[in-house]
């Protein structure tokens, strides 16, 4: 059951990390959800209580979110 909630609340914080990131990002939804998950993790290890690793995970899936959007950008570039 823990890991149905990880994935649950990992998909939830990594679109709010996507949502609080301005502008757009050229991932799916498959690598939103690794994003919040991975972002649990390390909020998980930092803090160990609910509401402040919640909070600290949202912050690092914001970073994350910038993270894989450059990497993944930069590849699918247009030229006008």
């Amino acid at each position: 059951m823990h890991w149905i909630w990880l994935i649950i609340v990992g998909a939830l914080v990594g679109a709010l990390g996507r949502l609080f990131h301005p502008g757009t990002d050229p991932m799916g939804w498959i690598v939103t959800i690794l994003i919040g998950i991975a972002s649990l993790v390390i909020a998980g290890v930092i803090f160990s209580s609910g509401w402040l690793e919640f909070l600290v995970g949202i912050v690092v899936a914001v970073i994350l979110v910038a993270i894989v959007g450059r990497l993944f950008g930069q590849g699918r570039a247009r030229t006008a």
